[in-house]
């Protein structure tokens, strides 16, 4: 397929057009040592261990005892799919809402993803709407935390402990979130974080890996930083499988070190900010909050969110996201790009021809992707406006604009 199309952007560059009267995150704020930690880098003559310096930092702030640095949160995804060694045609439940770099690595290694819909009325799945989906051929589930939200980890561990299964967290956009106290990337058997430079703890690029499964950090250390390579006595390298070389940048460990000093003081600005700003659109008639559930101790949001009630205005959702946007809401829009099912065009066509691993074998049965196979995510993303402004910047003040803004575009268009 031949595309002429922009291609998509990201980083500071995918700011640098917003319009609006909110704070943005770029340019972004460096911890006070970022500038130090680069000068060891380049006064060493790169023999500085900065990457271990800052797997161990983070492995300490989180709690855990491995964390494996990677170029980006989807090299992050890619490296745990890799490691986890499962066969062709095995199936992994992922959350229905998120971005292609969750799936990548599974799609990369022939798995098959299987997506459950989401809980009514919120943007994740649960424990119930997983429960369903579970086969003989199912092997993880990989839970999205989407904008920083953390799903109700405590029943999907009691379910996939039940099933035998590996759960994995998908903590791109909730770092330092908390549920009943624990850290986001502690609920599970591993988690991915990104580190890129839109994200809440933004480096110039990066991502990790946590675990506390010693076999399984040292797996990931072997197939996604040595290729997959073990050195032979008279021979030199063997690759005895297909490794990656995702290795974080000694630069991108510099940043991150730094970033990782100031980032828990400014998740829990976030917090206030963002339970502020939910309380102020609670009061807008029609117009509801993400709501930001009682085990959420902490909630890192990165990306701010509403709905628009059924029936509550004359217009449609993508009308009040651009009315929304000219009022001066930074980067409001809608996210239906965001259900996979229906964003993935090629895994339909790969399902619907029984393209390898979708033939039989390896795959034991057939599958289908389409926005209708997960009508609760379809329904809710049509009504759902979010912008990925929202940052430590905010102050009272802008909660109180932002609030200001999509009052009167309610107040124009209500019913």
């Amino acid at each position: 397929m031949t595309l002429q199309a922009e291609r998509a952007k990201h980083g500071a560059a995918a700011y640098a057009e917003m319009r609006g009267s909110l704070p943005s995150p770029f340019p972004r704020t460096m911890g006070p040592n970022a500038g130090r930690y680069l000068q060891e880098v380049v006064e060493s003559g790169l023999t500085c261990d900065m990457i271990g310096r800052f797997e161990r930092a983070f492995a300490a702030a989180m709690g855990v005892r491995h964390c494996v640095a990677t170029p980006g949160c989807t090299p992050a995804l890619a490296a745990l799919a890799a490691a986890s060694g499962w066969a062709p045609g095995d199936e992994v439940i992922v959350s229905p809402v998120t971005d292609y770099g969750t799936l990548q690595g599974v799609i990369r290694e022939n798995y098959i993803p299987v997506f459950p819909d989401t809980e009514p009325g919120t943007i994740n799945l649960s424990a119930g709407t997983i429960a369903p989906c579970i086969t003989d051929r199912t092997r993880a589930i990989l839970a999205v935390h989407k904008t920083g939200l953390v799903c109700d980890m405590d029943p999907i561990r009691a379910l996939a402990e039940k099933h035998n299964l590996v759960v994995y967290e998908d903590v791109c956009q909730a770092v330092y979130s908390r549920y009943h106290g624990r850290l986001a990337g502690t609920l599970g058997n591993a988690a991915a974080f990104s580190f890129d430079s839109e994200k809440t703890m933004g480096s110039d690029t990066g991502g990790c890996v946590i675990t506390d499964d010693d076999a399984l950090a040292e797996r990931l250390r072997f197939v996604a930083h040595s290729r997959g390579a073990v050195q032979v006595p008279h021979f030199g390298r063997k690759h005895v499988v297909p490794g990656y070389a995702l290795r974080m940048p000694q630069c991108t460990a510099a940043i991150c070190l730094a970033q990782l000093e100031i980032i828990e003081e400014q998740v829990a600005h976030r917090d206030r900010m963002a339970r502020l700003l939910s309380r102020l659109m609670a009061e807008i008639p029609g117009v509801r909050p993400l709501p930001i559930p009682d085990y959420q101790d902490v909630y890192s949001c990165w990306m701010f969110g509403i709905s628009l009630e059924d029936g509550a205005f004359r217009c449609s959702t993508e009308e009040f996201a651009a009315q929304v946007a000219a009022e001066g809401v930074t980067g409001a829009g809608m996210g239906e790009y965001y259900l996979m099912p229906a964003a993935l065009p090629f895994l339909q066509e790969n399902a619907a021809g029984g393209v390898y691993p979708y033939s039989m074998p390896p795959a034991s049965r057939r599958y289908g992707y389409d926005a209708d196979s997960c009508p609760t995510a379809r329904d809710f993303l049509t009504r759902f406006i979010r912008w990925s402004s929202f940052c430590e910047k905010y102050q009272e003040q802008d909660c109180e604009l932002a609030a200001g803004m999509i009052g009167r575009v309610a107040e124009r268009n209500r019913l």
